[in-house]
């Protein structure tokens, strides 16, 4: 019986071995009113492994937020800057900034915001990295540049974790990537099918479904220390982890007692104590953004619904009511908004509620396992297309798409990771 394989990770950056393929990213709609912005090559960034002013224009155009113009010239933070120019060219911020090598090897990146209608300053920032971390300093400056102009926080900077699997080779490979879908390593792999990763929410480990003894278990990988920790290995079927928002606790899905039901453990397997008590199927925890209540799916109305029921227990609310079969609830980290999956007119679809006023939205059709950015601005979610299984991001206003593809194998279960500190 082939054992998951298991990598270290660095505290910041995974340092296992890298995936063969790399994402691609394809932008299939932008947002309303984008901000218009210049971005100027860095002075002396040849001498970095990687282009930072290119990376920064790649991330503001991914996110639809911002009309991308090519400032056609080298800019450095120190320079003098025409911003009235910039302005007259359509520009209403510039971005500038210089590389510099140190004497240990390292690179010096800083870099200026400037609002070239009030013609100010807006923001600046500067730091010593080494190599493999440049890309990650171009990731950082553009979420700057994000909050800055849009007053909420970017995650450029932020890490996916997803499932690439290839039938045919009986291959399954739990992977981390750069929100971009650069930077691909495994973090662990096996013959047997992995399923449902889940970030905790310091971005230090990873909860998941490995198939690995012939039955689904839920594991913690600790991604700094590579140790990884069984949570639940009970009889029957062990699903569905999600973690609690300070990270102490995980909802699961366990079938032990006959039917499956919601349980709560602690992030180290013990104090395990049952949830839901329920005739039918409750499943697909998920904790609300307080850690005060945890949605789930039950088929105790007689087809999937979404319901919600307090960590204490008691008496649970029905919370979707359109549509016979809705299922993978996810809540956003501010709290505001539910996303789903709803299948209607017999295809499923991602929807998102506004959860104030109840109101619905679809957002994509073919969809399937969504996942929220920490912002709460986007959701990834797995589609499929042409005989495979991408990924795909979609703003949760419904306007700005994305697609990220890979020529290896099938890309699934995605989870997208927290805020970095």
């Amino acid at each position: 019986m082939k054992k998951l394989h298991t990598l270290l990770f660095s505290a910041t950056l995974l340092t296992g071995v890298a995936a063969h393929a790399q994402l691609s990213v394809e932008i299939a709609g932008v947002g309303s009113n984008q901000i218009p912005v210049a971005v100027a090559a860095f002075a002396d960034e040849s001498v970095a492994p990687e282009q930072v002013s290119a990376i920064i224009r790649a991330d503001l155009q991914r996110s639809g937020v911002f009309k991308v113009i090519d400032a056609r010239q080298t800019i450095s933070d120190s320079a003098n800057v025409d911003m009235a120019a910039f302005k007259a060219s359509g520009a209403d911020a510039l971005v500038v900034g210089s590389v510099k090598r140190t004497a240990d090897g390292r690179f010096e990146v800083r870099y200026k915001l400037f609002d070239t209608v009030k013609k100010t300053q807006l923001s600046q920032l500067g730091d010593t990295v080494n190599a493999r971390n440049t890309r990650l300093e171009a990731h950082r400056i553009a979420d700057d540049v994000y909050e800055k102009l849009t007053g909420s926080r970017g995650v450029f900077a932020t890490r996916i974790a997803y499932v690439k699997e290839n039938r045919a080779a009986r291959d399954y490979q739990l992977v981390v990537a750069d929100a971009d879908g650069e930077g691909e390593q495994i973090a662990a792999h096996g013959k047997e099918p992995i399923i449902s990763p889940a970030w905790s929410p310091d971005g230090t480990k990873v909860a998941y479904v490995s198939f690995e003894l012939r039955k689904p278990v839920i594991y913690v990988q600790n991604l700094v220390t590579g140790q990884r920790t069984v949570v639940a290995n009970e009889k029957g079927s062990n699903s569905a982890p999600a973690w609690s928002p300070d990270g102490s606790k995980l909802a699961l899905s366990l079938s032990k007692t006959g039917n499956t039901q919601i349980y709560i453990v602690n992030a180290d397997g013990s104090g395990m104590r049952r949830l839901s008590n329920s005739n039918g199927i409750d499943t697909e925890p998920q904790f609300s953004a307080d850690g005060q209540s945890v949605y789930f799916t039950s088929d105790r109305s007689g087809g999937p619904q979404i319901y919600k029921m307090g960590v204490g227990g008691g008496q649970a609310t029905r919370v979707t009511f359109k549509g016979s079969y809705n299922i993978s609830p996810r809540v956003s980290s501010d709290g505001k908004t539910l996303a789903w999956i709803s299948q209607r007119e017999g295809g499923f679809s991602l929807y998102a509620m506004d959860l104030a006023s109840g109101q619905e939205q679809r957002l994509a059709d073919g969809a399937s396992e969504p996942s929220f950015s920490p912002n709460g601005k986007y959701i990834m979610y797995a589609t499929k297309g042409g005989g495979r299984v991408a990924l795909a991001v979609v703003s949760v206003d419904g306007r700005v798409k994305q697609r990220l593809t890979t020529q290896a194998g099938n890309i699934r279960e995605p989870s997208w990771g927290p805020f970095m500190k």
